[in-house]
Parts: C-alpha cells; sequence; structure tokens
C-alpha cells in the first residue's frame, strides 16, 4: 500500500515520525521493543488516523534508526507474536499476530532471524552480555 511504502521511504525514524506527525496529527509511542543488540520495534498508535488503514504501525529500526520494515495494524500486536511471525523455526516466540493491514521494507531490510543465533555478531565482551529470549545478546546488569 502506498501509505505504508511512503512512511517507509523516510528511512529514518526520526524522519518517519515527523511524517506521521504532519500526515495524521498526534501519536502515540506505545511501546519500544529492543532484540539484540541490532533491533528495535517502535510500536506508534494512531489515534486520529485519517487515511491509513490501521491503528497501530510497527517500526522495525536497525541500532542506527534506520527504517527496515513498517507494518500496519489494527489491534496492538504483543513482542513475542511479532518475533514468532518473523522466525516461525524459534520456539522461544509464541502468539497470534493480528491481521497485517499494510507492510513495506527498505533497503535496510535483511532476515532478523541473523541477529538471534548463538554466535550473532556483538559489540558486548561475553562478560557483560547474556542471551536474551529468543536470541540475541543484551547487556548484563
Amino acid at each position: 500500500m502506498k501509505a505504508f511504502s511512503e512512511l517507509a521511504d523516510c528511512l529514518t525514524l526520526g524522519s518517519l515520525l515527523q511524517e506521521v506527525r504532519e500526515r495524521y496529527g498526534d501519536f502515540d509511542l506505545v511501546d519500544h521493543w529492543k532484540q539484540g543488540e541490532f533491533h528495535h520495534d517502535v510500536v506508534v498508535g494512531l489515534p486520529n488516523r485519517q487515511d491509513l488503514p490501521c491503528r497501530f504501525l510497527v517500526v522495525a529500526a536497525n541500532c542506527n534508526g534506520g527504517i527496515k520494515e513498517v507494518l500496519g495494524f489494527d489491534e496492538c500486536p504483543s513482542r513475542l507474536a511479532l518475533w514468532h511471525r518473523r522466525c516461525p523455526e524459534n520456539r522461544e516466540f509464541t502468539g497470534e499476530l493480528p491481521v497485517i493491514k499494510g507492510m513495506a521494507r527498505t533497503h535496510h531490510w535483511f532476515d532478523p532471524c541473523e541477529l538471534l543465533s548463538h554466535d550473532a555478531r556483538s559489540e558486548l565482551r561475553p562478560e557483560f552480555r547474556r542471551r536474551q529470549r529468543g536470541g540475541g545478546w543484551e547487556p548484563t546488569e
């Protein structure tokens, strides 16, 4: 759908949020999920949507805020269901994802399951990281 590809074409999270504000008015930052060191999902609520056929956007971004994917939903998805769709073979992710109302990917996109392997790249030294549920690394506390 054109609206999703136009949002994805912003290429950075900050530019996309500015575009959402200009097109659709106020929005809510509903959630932010980090999977591993290099993947972020930002959930945006659109209470005053006009020509976008969804109530929620999930913007997948890399660690530099580069947009990889924009997904639209009428219901807020759960983090585990979203990752279950991305990596269905991974038994640590479960749940049913609401119907995807629209989707667009950018040139930043790659298979996110690659970030979850036991030998996934990390900028954290082994003694300062632990495996996150589903895979990827997070800092120890």
